[in-house]
Parts: structure tokens; C-alpha cells; sequence
């Protein structure tokens, strides 16, 4: 698949580090050259020098042959602009184009059949804010996703010496989560997967992963002791537009203070919220958060755009005494640093968005992608259909299907109804399967088995 991408910053350079090992034709576009210079370094990808929504780079990049154009640079007007020049002047690739600014956002007549010719609008900063929501509606997890249009979820839980999975086999939480609704998909022991196997044993430190019912999930954190106190009393450092979007979706029902240390954006996001306290301030400021009760704040959630301030503010707040601390990280290398800081749980923006990206760049019929574990794995939602290929998955058990063992069945999504999963289990035209795949150079075998008619 021959993919155009504007723009090489974070974002782009994470979708073309994805993109790249998958054997698709990338070509970057960026005016800034030593950004595309890095990039070459690391990545088999073409690059193109100049503005992204100039005809002559695009013609130049390639755009006539493009398959996906995918729009992220840092500019929501150039990666508008870009797509309706694209529109205006080729046979229309499928184009997906990033958008920050909620006045655009809160107009979705705008890309509409008769306004900007967008096929796809992603939106990052609220993308990680649904993910950082999600973490706090399940304070016990590491990471929850959404499934079937919110039916089913994914979601991890990190094991602690003697707690209640240390040491366990798979085939006994096998018998303690019965229905066959609630699966162990994979484990995950110092980043690296583990065949998920009724023998494979549990230990401390490991990062078990989980899809289950929606409604059966705080059964499972339950029956785990993961279910934690709610999580009421919450200070966000950094007004930008994730914390204001985190702020809007919590204060009616959270005692929430933001911390920004920019005086016009504090002023600027006080009027625009209206149970949330705005405070102007450092976030690494101990006098600040001591004089904000921090030892008795449930959660201290670091979003600013730096990540080293976000490290630094997340450790001290949690040292402080503040219950449960989440930080964010745009460079997912920084995670290594999180050791001994005593911060809970790192959101990786990059990672978040890159789902919402992948699941339409997918040659079968994919509904919905989760990108996990630093981009390493993935969890698919793919449809089943029908068709001449021997592929297909429609009429065959699942003990038939030839899928690798880094491939695991999470659940099975009939009539919009959550229904067991097991080796008899027969696919039906329709289905929405959700799997787990541990190794993402295995997702060609969903690919192929999942192809629309």
C-alpha cells in the first residue's frame, strides 16, 4: 500500500515507524528537513522537503498514486487545506486528516458530504483523554480499550507480590471467570508476550490482559482485588487541550483544580469551565501542592506537553502522598525512567492515536484497532464475511482456522449480543471477532482472513 504522510513530527514519525515495518511504500512530507533526516535514518521511507499543502510537493511526493494520505501536521489548517487540494485535484486517495481546535471539532457539518472533503477526522487530544477517563472510571488498570461500540472491553491489570493472580495458573482463573465471556488474552513479563496457555503460571510483574462484557468488568477487577476506591478528588497539571477536555468531562461529577503555569491560558480555560478550579502555578512546586492537599488527592494527573515536567511533578506529587498519580509520555523511551518514581501509570499519546489511524490503513474488514504495549502488539476487532477465498472464517470452527499461536481469541460479537467463545465456536457472516495479536508482523493473518466481499 503506497502511503502519503504530512507531517514528521511525533505523531507522524509513530504512524511511519508502524507503517514502515509492514512492508507499505511511506513517503513523509515536512519543511523541516532535519526531522526528515532522522527519520531516514531509522525507517526504509521516502521523504519530501516543503510545505505539506503546496500542489507542487504533494504532486511531488507522490499523491496521484497514493493510496491513504494521512494529514498530521502540526497545523489543523494545512492538513484541511491539503486534503481539499488533494480532493480537488486527484482521484481521490482515502485521506485522514489530524484536527486539534474544538471550534472545528464542535461543527461536524463541516465535514460533511457538502464541507471539507475528509474522509476520516481524528482528533489526539481527545482521543488520550477518553483513554486517561478510562483509567480513572477503573483506577485498578493499566490500560483499558473499547470494543463493539463499547460492549466489550480490554483491559490490564499490573501483578503485585502476594496479590491474588502472583503465581496463579491461567486454567485457574479459567474456573474462577466462568461463562467463557471473561478470556486471559496475553501476559506480558518485562515487555516481552508469553504463549498464553491453561499452564502458563503468573508471576509478580507481570502485565495480564483481559477482554470481558463491559458489564462484567468490575466483576472480574472483583474477583481480582483490583477494584479500587473511586478515584473523587483530582488535580491536573496543565491546561492545554487535553487537561480542559479532561476537565469538562470530570468536574460535574469530580472535585477537580487544574495547574497552569501560563497566565492567559489559565485565564482563558477558568471562563471556559465552570466547577473547576484554575490555579496558576508550577506543578513541580512543593509548597503548591502541599498548600493544595495533596496527601489527600485521590489523583495527580501530569498532561503537560513536557514530558520531563510530567515525570518530575507525577513522582513529587506522589511522594507527597497524593493516592494514585498517571503521567503522560510523548516518547515512549521515557518510560524506562518511571522505575522507582512510584508513578502508577504511563498514557502514551502516540500509541492512543495510533489505533484510531491503523484500523483504517487494515486491508480486511476492521472495525476497530488498539495499539498496545509500545506498538509492539495489537487487539483487533475484525468482521467476518463470506466469500470464495478458502480464507475466509465464515462457516469453520475455531479449532480450524490456522491462526499462529501469537494470535488469541478474545470475544465474539453476534447480533450485538457478547456470546461465549470456545474451539467449537462457528463463525457466522457478521460476526465481530476481537483478538489479541502479540507480534503485530502477525496481522496479516487477520488481514487475510477478514476480507470484506
Amino acid at each position: 500500500m503506497k502511503i502519503l504522510i504530512l507531517g514528521a513530527g511525533v505523531t507522524g514519525s509513530s504512524v511511519a515507524g508502524a507503517l514502515a515495518s509492514e512492508e507499505n511504500d511511506i513517503v513523509v512530507v515536512d519543511f523541516r528537513t532535519e526531522l526528515l533526516d532522522a527519520l531516514k535514518e531509522r525507517f526504509d521511507i521516502a521523504t519530501v522537503a516543503g510545505n505539506a499543502a503546496h500542489p507542487r510537493v504533494l504532486e511531488q511526493a507522490g499523491a496521484r498514486t497514493a493510496d491513504i494520505i494521512i494529514a498530521v501536521t502540526d497545523s489543523d489548517e494545512t492538513n484541511m487545506l491539503a486534503c481539499v487540494i488533494i480532493n480537488a485535484l486527484y482521484s481521490r486517495p482515502k485521506t485522514i486528516a489530524r484536527v486539534r481546535a474544538v471550534d472545528y471539532l464542535k461543527n461536524p457539518q463541516l465535514f460533511g458530504a457538502s464541507g471539507i472533503p475528509v474522509d476520516i477526522v481524528i482528533s489526539p487530544e481527545q482521543i488520550v483523554m477518553e483513554a486517561i477517563r478510562n483509567l480513572i472510571e477503573f483506577p485498578g488498570v493499566q490500560h483499558v480499550s473499547d470494543f463493539a461500540d463499547g460492549l466489550v472491553r480490554l483491559f490490564s491489570v499490573k501483578v503485585v507480590a502476594d496479590g491474588s493472580l502472583t503465581g496463579k495458573k491461567i486454567k485457574t482463573l479459567k474456573e474462577r471467570l466462568v461463562g467463557g465471556k471473561i478470556r486471559v488474552v496475553a501476559i506480558f513479563r518485562q515487555g516481552i508476550p508469553l504463549i498464553v496457555s491453561g499452564e502458563a503460571v503468573i508471576e509478580t510483574g507481570d502485565e495480564v490482559f483481559f477482554v470481558a462484557p463491559r458489564e462484567e468488568v468490575r466483576g472480574v477487577l472483583k474477583e481480582l482485588n483490583k477494584l479500587e476506591a473511586p478515584l473523587k478528588r483530582i488535580i491536573i497539571a496543565g491546561g492545554g487541550h487535553v487537561g480542559k477536555r479532561l476537565a469538562l468531562a470530570l468536574e460535574s461529577d469530580h472535585q477537580v483544580k487544574i495547574i497552569e503555569k501560563d497566565p492567559k491560558r489559565a485565564h482563558k480555560i477558568a471562563n471556559d469551565l465552570d466547577r473547576t478550579v484554575v490555579l496558576l502555578g508550577d506543578c513541580s512546586d512543593e509548597t503548591l501542592l502541599i498548600d493544595e492537599s495533596i496527601d489527600s488527592t485521590d489523583l495527580f494527573c501530569a498532561i503537560t506537553e513536557n514530558d520531563g515536567v510530567n515525570i518530575v511533578s507525577a513522582s513529587l506529587a506522589k511522594s507527597l502522598g497524593a493516592r494514585k498519580s498517571i503521567c503522560l509520555l510523548n516518547h515512549v523511551s521515557y518510560s524506562k525512567l518511571l522505575t522507582g518514581t512510584g508513578i502508577d501509570v504511563a498514557v502514551l499519546p502516540n500509541q492512543e492515536t495510533l489505533g484510531s489511524i491503523l484500523k483504517h490503513v487494515r486491508r480486511g474488514d476492521v472495525a476497530q484497532v488498539s495499539s498496545l504495549c509500545g506498538g509492539t502488539a495489537e487487539a483487533i476487532e475484525a468482521i467476518a464475511h463470506q466469500s470464495n477465498d478458502l480464507n475466509s472464517v465464515v462457516g469453520r470452527r475455531v479449532d480450524s482456522i490456522d491462526f499462529p499461536e501469537g494470535i488469541v481469541m478474545g470475544a465474539l460479537i453476534r447480533s450485538k449480543q457478547v456470546i461465549p467463545i470456545h474451539c467449537g465456536t462457528v463463525f457466522e457472516e457478521g460476526d465481530h471477532v476481537v483478538m489479541f495479536v502479540m507480534d503485530k508482523k502477525l496481522v496479516v493473518n487477520i488481514e487475510k482472513k477478514f476480507q470484506p466481499l
